[in-house]
């Protein structure tokens, strides 16, 4: 299968036309695209929509890059690997990727399925519905500054999708979190020079990724420029050429920062969007399922991944691959209610194509 970002034109809907499928999917992050191999190895095809344009929910956006240690099999793989490998599983179900929309409405068609329709006016029709939307739609917080979308997707990002970008680069990184902490110290070895920018002398960050944040300080290769928050931001036609940051202490000291790159990590603001319309039992902006089914309170909508509730759920990648097979069994009944389903483990039946 081809990367997310490759896609053939003929695997988008264009607008006014209605796809026919047995399941969609809303979210394209590890969770959904290991809901497209459930659904596949019970002879489903799906269709997958996400807001985001490419495949990997907050794994690709926030850190591709990074290691994660709890997926079964992998001591270490790297988030966008792993996405990589999710895509590849999914490959011989020919799943259709709707990816950079949002599904604006979902209504009950006369037959008893449902109609989702997407923000680039994109229709898919299918007889059940799972969610694995994460944290729901997510954004990051933007500073207050003057002209900030001149330099966006520029000289100001929001995430670091290859650390290799960042080669050479004068970089002001702020913010106190572990993010900010994680990529200081994740770029210190390619930056050309690293201002860490935060409005006060300690950290929220892991104890360990100060401590490492802190031998970069005094080794020289990072500098420490606190207690400031930015201020303003100089350069012409979105290239940075410096940041001006001003202090919180009772000085309000102005400093000018030489850097053609900012990295502000002051975390997401995530919400629902659409689907808290949808009628669904909410708690705390979670979708609250039944652990046996992984259904919803409206059949026929499943949800599944960390957008999901219920007594012992744990907000782990490996929980969430567990309710994708669960909810692939849950569906069944649905689109085959004439067919008894025969439990056959991978080893004994292999992977299907449809």
């Amino acid at each position: 299968m081809p990367d997310a970002e490759t896609l053939e034109p003929s695997a988008y809907a264009a607008e006014g036309d209605e796809q026919q499928t047995d399941v969609a999917i809303v979210g394209a992050g590890p969770v959904g695209l290991f809901a497209i191999f459930e659904c596949g190895m019970l002879g489903f095809r799906c269709h997958v929509i996400d807001s985001m344009d490419v495949a990997g929910g907050q794994i690709a956006a926030l850190y591709p890059e990074k290691p994660i240690y709890d997926i079964p099999g992998y001591p270490e793989i790297e988030g966008i690997e792993l996405i990589r490998r999710l895509e590849e599983q999914a490959a011989p179900f020919r799943p259709v990727y709707h990816l950079g929309e949002q599904v604006r409405e979902v209504t009950r068609t006369e037959d008893e399925r449902w109609r989702l329709t997407t923000s680039g006016g994109v229709r898919v029709n299918a007889k059940a519905i799972i969610i694995a939307a994460g944290v729901g739609a997510f954004a990051p917080n933007r500073p207050p500054l003057d002209d900030l979308e001149a330099f966006e997707d520029t000289s100001v990002f929001y995430m670091v999708k290859r650390r290799e970008d960042f080669r050479g680069k004068r970089l002001v990184i702020a913010g106190g979190g572990d993010s900010a902490l994680d990529w200081t110290n994740s770029l210190a070895e390619l930056a050309d020079k690293i201002f860490l920018v935060h409005r006060r002398d300690t950290f929220r960050g892991a104890p360990e990724s100060v401590s490492q944040m802190t031998a970069l300080v005094e080794a020289g290769k990072v500098e420490l420029v606190v207690p400031y928050q930015l201020h303003a931001l100089e350069g012409e036609d979105g290239q940075l050429h410096g940041v001006v940051v001003r202090g919180t202490d009772k000085d309000k000291t102005i400093r000018r920062l030489e850097a053609d790159t900012l990295l502000p990590f002051y975390g997401l603001k995530a919400k629902l969007g659409p689907i808290a319309e949808w009628g669904l039992n909410l708690d705390r902006n979670h979708i609250v399922v039944e652990p046996g089914t992984c259904q919803t309170n409206v059949p026929g909508i499943f949800a599944i991944g960390d957008i999901t509730t219920y007594e012992g759920k744990l907000k782990l990648i490996l929980q969430g691959f567990s309710e994708a097979a669960v909810a692939a069994h849950a569906i069944h009944p649905l689109l085959r209610p004439d067919e008894r389903l025969k439990f056959e483990y991978s080893t004994a039946k292999g992977v299907p194509t449809l």
